[in-house]
Formats: C-alpha cells, sequence, structure tokens
C-alpha cells in the first residue's frame, strides 16, 4: 500500500497545483471520483493490466467511458496515467488529492470507533463537539467496534481521544501496574 501511495503522490500533488491555478478544485474532485470509479471496476482493471492492449489504447478506452468529462487537462492525465503504466493508481491519486483539498480547505478526517452504532443526529453532535474541541472542521467515518465495550474512540490526525470502557479498562491495568 505505501508503494502505491508514493507512485501516486507526485501525480496527485501535480493535479492538485493545476486545480488550485485554474481555481477549479470541486471540478477536479468530482473528475477523479469518477475516474477512480472506471480504474476500480473489475473489467476496466482487467484491461489495464493487459500486455497486449498499448498505452494509446487504454488511453482512447479510459477516455471514452469517461465521456465528455475529460477536457485538457483531464484528457493529458490519462495520457500520461496510461504511458507510465499508472491506471491503476488513480483511485490512490484521487485519495490524496482529497486529503489535500481537505488541508487546503482547513478540514480534518475523524474516524470514530463507537461499540455501538451510531445514529445521524447523534453523529452531527458529536462532529459539532468534535469541531469545538479540535477548532476545525472536520469530516467524520463512523466504525463499529463492539471490542470497545462501551464509549467511543475518536481518531483526529495522529490525536487520539479515547473514552471507550476499553480504553479506561487499560488506563486502569497500567496504573495498578506501576
Amino acid at each position: 500500500m505505501a508503494e502505491l501511495a508514493t507512485i501516486a503522490r507526485p501525480y496527485a500533488e501535480a493535479v492538485f497545483r493545476v486545480a488550485l491555478e485554474e481555481k477549479t478544485l470541486p471540478a477536479w474532485s468530482e473528475r477523479l471520483s469518477l475516474l477512480s470509479a472506471i480504474a476500480g471496476d473489475s473489467q476496466m482493471r482487467s484491461c489495464i493490466g493487459n500486455p497486449e492492449l498499448s498505452a494509446a489504447q487504454k488511453s482512447e478506452l479510459f477516455k471514452s467511458l469517461a465521456g465528455e468529462a475529460l477536457v485538457g487537462s483531464e484528457a493529458n492525465l490519462i495520457d500520461v496515467l496510461a504511458a507510465n503504466e499508472r491506471l491503476s493508481a488513480l483511485p490512490e491519486i484521487a485519495h490524496l488529492f482529497e486529503s489535500l483539498k481537505a488541508s487546503q480547505e482547513g478540514v480534518k478526517e475523524a474516524t470514530i470507533y463507537s461499540a455501538f452504532p451510531v445514529n445521524e443526529r447523534q453523529r452531527k453532535a458529536l462532529i459539532a463537539d468534535l469541531e469545538a474541541r479540535f477548532k476545525t472542521r472536520l469530516t467524520a467515518d463512523v466504525v463499529v467496534d463492539q471490542s470497545l465495550i462501551g464509549g467511543v474512540k475518536i481518531v483526529v490526525g495522529d490525536q487520539v481521544l479515547d473514552t471507550s470502557v476499553r480504553g479506561k479498562l487499560e488506563s486502569l491495568r497500567l496504573a495498578l501496574k506501576n
């Protein structure tokens, strides 16, 4: 996985710079999402990995599937990726682009681990509290982890806020051990 991120990073950064210069971050975000979906399709992955197809054929196939959504810079990106046999990196390029975009917009990603499912009202309230605590806008994914027993564990960047029962039991265990 780290290798794919290493391959994708320069492309994502180049696309991000172009999008910033052209003031088209939202449009690029949509286009990369579409391209990522195309690259993630099982039949398309077979075509991307087919050594009998030339880079130009793969590029043309990709462009035809994307339709009129690809113009100028987007078409050039597909040509460059096809020529360098990097079309399979598009999902990672899209992910890294979204991270750069979120950073530019002052939004951080949070992962909320909960022992029980969280409904939308609870999720919104929790995000509002976390945004006040971390003093930034957040986008959050909720993951159900029954091993927490109760409560939540929140990861924002490299910060962890663990209010789960399991976390408290672990803290108690360490305190008693010392």
